[in-house]
């Protein structure tokens, strides 16, 4: 009888744990992540025309703003003269290990070819898939892919007639909204199926139901926010005994600025990098492209300044 029971048992065990649901990034994928140090972060989204906050204009805005901000504003995303071969060869010049990209802010906009909504950059004068040619620029430079996406959706919030806020009413949140969260997962298993292997998933929002969804899509995912302390424009006074990472803006926003927008200096943005890896962090510097596809000059200015500290200095930080 118990010769019988052994199969069984194993076999039982095996079946559980193959059927056992991720709930953490696995530890060796983490370590890996923190050895990276060194990313950049782009904010490139539909109102960069406009040079306003990305998506946050739409927060408490009136239902002829939100329409007028939903159909007009894709008829004016054409950026002529981008080039993510040379966002690439800026990041890799300065030493960025991976990139972050916002597939999807808070607006819902989709920066790729999605089925799930005809608000994306498919249906605006450019009608390129960005977010496939910037993985594969960088991919071709040996930068890790990541993705930045927003469980919250203010296109869909607005068609559920729901008051766009952020995260003010429980039905903002994706698990106490059956639609937005299928629409969610959708754009997931898009984004994580569609592009090759993703390295890194930035979920800038509840991701209660949506981070087990994309670990079945893809176990290696590291996932950083909404796992891991990602502080905005702030570094830590001590170590911090966990992985973490440090979100900066090179001016005053994440997006295009058109005004006169004072810029961190090509010392203070080494100086940040070398005292955040000093406590154990990684440094996601962020770029705003320009409406036309350019990252702007004092930005790609204060990266090739650190382009050459870094190539003399990269064992300091790696």
């Amino acid at each position: 009888m118990l010769k019988r029971c052994i199969p069984v048992l194993a076999f039982a065990i095996m079946f559980l744990s193959s059927t056992a649901q991720q709930v953490t990034n696995k530890a060796e994928r983490v370590n890996w992540f923190q050895d990276l140090a060194f990313g950049m972060f782009i904010h490139w989204n539909v109102d960069v025309p406009l040079g306003v906050v990305i998506s946050h204009s739409l927060a408490g805005a009136s239902d002829e703003y939100v329409e007028r901000y939903m159909k007009e504003l894709p008829t004016f995303f054409n950026p002529k003269k981008f080039d993510p071969d040379e966002w690439a060869t800026l990041a890799r010049l300065a030493g960025m290990k991976y990139v972050v990209f916002t597939a999807k802010h808070h607006s819902g906009f989709c920066m790729f070819n999605t089925k799930t909504t005809n608000f994306n950059v498919m249906n605006t004068p450019f009608k390129r898939d960005v977010t496939k040619e910037i993985i594969d620029a960088f991919r071709k430079q040996g930068i890790a892919i990541g993705i930045y996406f927003s469980p919250e959706d203010f296109s869909v919030l607005f068609k559920q007639k729901i008051p766009i806020g952020r995260l003010q009413l429980p039905n903002q949140y994706p698990v106490n909204n059956p639609e937005l969260m299928d629409h969610d997962k959708k754009q997931l298993k898009e984004l994580l199926n569609n592009y090759g292997k993703i390295d890194i998933l930035f979920i800038d929002g509840p991701g209660d139901g949506l981070r087990e969804f994309a670990w079945q899509q893809n176990p290696d995912l590291v996932i950083t926010r909404d796992l891991m302390n990602t502080p905005e424009q702030e570094i830590p006074d001590r170590p911090i005994p966990r992985p973490w990472e440090a979100c900066y803006t090179m001016g005053t926003d994440w997006q295009y600025k058109p005004t006169n927008d004072p810029h961190k200096s090509g010392t203070e943005i080494i100086n940040m990098l070398v005292e955040i890896r000093s406590k154990g962090g990684n440094f996601l510097m962020n770029v705003g492209p320009k409406p036309d596809g350019e990252i702007q000059i004092e930005q790609q200015d204060r990266l090739r300044e650190v382009a050459l500290w870094n190539f003399v200095n990269r064992e300091a930080i790696y």
